[in-house]
């Protein structure tokens, strides 16, 4: 690599149940690449079935990096994320070993690679001002506030993931601007990397739905309902508020109380799963550096591993810096 050229990395993103971890340690072994997780839950210690970790086996296979980085009572942000990629990333390239990034995050990559919100201008008067109106109005009113503002903000957020919410909201009272206007102004921000970024869709959206329901069905059989219950005993959705909305174990609060039961709670667990799944096929949709593998074929059915890995090769070998 000349001194002109930027160095390489590559990313393997999609929905969730597509098949990312399998192609990325694929690639991996192929290319002598290590894995860095693109997970916003994957980070926290304990949070294992519900977040779909790579197993021992495949962390023994291709070592992986930025999983169970924290415990889950530990506040950790997008910032913190940049941070720590930043510096797994880095020391990969300066000892030639290729960063493939993995994972169903957008946000976090788009942001690796175009460049992370300045944390350090955050106002903790006004951070706490908006936490308390929260408190006080409920998610609902912070919404519609949001929605009154930043319209394309709120579309692609959820209601209830007060954070997001919060976060856009504290952008618009801080600098003046939507959070949708600084979002096109850091894509003006050339990336420090050559990225080749490979996504994975089926083009039957049915056979993903499919799949999903089958891994709910595999972490419940793996352990899913002990697994919440243990977070939830400890109090850990009740500290950190970003762990308490990810999907997999919030589902499965009514059950664990007893205002519901168990086959009612999967199926809601299964729904919102895949409303998660096309909210994320949404996000990377719209973004142009995405480069589409489809992983089911014209009968129906999904391709081998091999063969999905072969086109993977060929798109990162043809895309030059």
């Amino acid at each position: 690599m000349n001194g002109m050229q930027k160095p390489r990395i590559l990313a393997v993103v999609g929905p969730t149940a597509v098949g990312k971890t399998a192609l990325s340690i694929a690639l991996a072994k192929e290319l002598g690449g290590e894995i860095l997780s693109c997970d916003s839950m994957q980070i926290y210690r304990g949070m294992d079935v519900g977040t779909a970790k790579p197993t021992r086996e495949e962390q023994r296979a291709v070592k992986h990096h930025l999983i169970d980085l924290v415990s889950p009572e530990t506040p950790y942000s997008c910032f913190s994320y940049l941070q720590d990629a930043k510096a797994v990333a880095d020391d990969l390239i300066s000892r030639s070993i290729l960063p493939i990034f993995c994972g169903g995050t957008g946000l976090y990559l788009d942001r690796f690679l175009h460049g992370g919100l300045d944390e350090e201008t955050v106002d903790p008067a006004l951070r706490e001002r908006l936490r308390k109106e929260a408190e006080e109005l409920g998610d609902r009113a912070m919404y519609e506030r949001l929605l009154s503002l930043d319209p394309e903000a709120a579309k692609a957020t959820h209601e209830h993931n007060r954070k997001r919410v919060l976060r856009a909201l504290e952008i618009y009272e801080s600098r003046g601007m939507t959070k949708t206007e600084l979002d096109e102004k850091t894509k003006e921000i050339p990336s420090p990397y050559f990225a080749t970024v490979l996504g994975l869709r089926y083009t039957d959206r049915d056979l993903l739905y499919k799949r999903i329901d089958l891994r709910v069905d595999e972490m419940l059989a793996e352990g899913l309902l002990d697994e919440t219950k243990a977070l939830l005993d400890a109090g850990v959705f009740e500290k950190n508020t970003t762990a308490a909305q990810a999907i997999g174990y919030k589902e499965l609060f009514p059950y664990l109380r007893g205002e519901e039961s168990l086959e009612s709670a999967v199926e809601k667990l299964k729904q919102a799963t895949r409303r998660y799944a096309k909210r994320q096929m949404t996000w990377f949709s719209a973004k142009t550096y995405v480069q589409w593998i489809d992983v089911d074929d014209r009968a129906g059915n999904t391709r081998a591993l091999g063969e999905i890995l072969q086109e993977a090769l060929a798109l990162f070998r043809e895309d030059k810096p």
